[in-house]
């Protein structure tokens, strides 16, 4: 009995995080087209995730870009079908791999940054000080940085696939002699917007699945300073979960245009 109370205690918790977490998402919009609008706070913000993390994007995409076709090359080989191997790594990188490993390294990174700025601003109560200062922190703290990662991340995405396929490339120029531009050529031959399109529009509900969680968890801090611990360990663990989810609904989506 007891073990049955403590599943319905959990699930009951659960949804009221989803329950709650939907009316924050719900507040932000109703924020976002009411004046007054942060514009210089919207650019810095923008300027500081994409910024901070282009490196580690491009380092990623790099590496991934490298051992992707590293592990394919021998049995592309095996089979004879090693022309294959541009059409067959831009397609993945673009289309799938790419987005999903570089919102995962983006949360890891941008959406626990946000939970343990904006969790030590609340315990702190630096947030309570603007409010009582008619400053509308929501706003200020909240939009800003949902909206500065709904923007960023297609853009990130997008570089990260770039380098990936130049680390492709640079392998196949080592090992098969295959010249930097006949590898460009197959690729923009395999590749449609039909492609492009539908991981495009997947990133910006990464991004905007990352800013939203990160600043839930950061905005409703508790606990003092170990609750500033726990909203930074628990953004990430929830972007991620959040990120599988809606890559899953894309996907079928998209499967279902396909088939029309």
């Amino acid at each position: 009995m007891s073990e049955t109370n403590s599943i319905v205690a959990r699930a009951k918790l659960f949804f009221d995080g989803v329950g709650a977490m939907t009316y924050f998402g719900i507040r932000f919009f109703k924020e976002l087209f009411t004046s007054p609008f942060e514009g210089k706070e919207l650019l810095r913000q923008c300027y500081l995730i994409g910024n901070r993390s282009l490196v580690l994007v491009g380092v990623t995409g790099f590496i991934l870009g490298l051992v992707f076709t590293l592990q394919s090359r021998p049995t592309l080989l095996e089979f004879g079908a090693s022309s294959w191997m541009p059409s067959m790594v831009s397609l993945s990188i673009v289309r799938e791999i790419g987005p999903v490993i570089f919102a995962l390294i983006c949360a890891g990174k941008i959406g626990s940054g946000i939970g343990a700025e904006l969790g030590s601003m609340k315990v702190t109560e630096q947030i309570d000080a603007m409010e009582v200062s008619g400053t509308n922190p929501f706003k200020y703290l909240v939009v800003t940085r949902i909206l500065a990662t709904t923007l960023m991340l297609p853009l990130l995405i997008l570089i990260g696939d770039a380098i990936a396929l130049f680390g492709s490339a640079l392998i196949e120029n080592l090992k098969g002699e295959v010249s930097y531009l006949l590898y460009f050529n197959k690729v923009f031959d395999a590749l449609e917007f039909s492609d492009l399109i539908p991981a495009t529009i997947k990133s910006f509900f990464f991004g905007f699945a990352i800013g939203l969680v990160g600043c839930y968890k950061g905005y409703h801090c508790s606990k003092g300073t170990v609750g500033v611990g726990e909203a930074s360990n628990t953004a990430v663990v929830y972007t991620s979960m959040l990120l599988f989810i809606i890559d899953f609904i894309a996907v079928f989506i998209t499967d279902i245009f396909v088939e029309i």
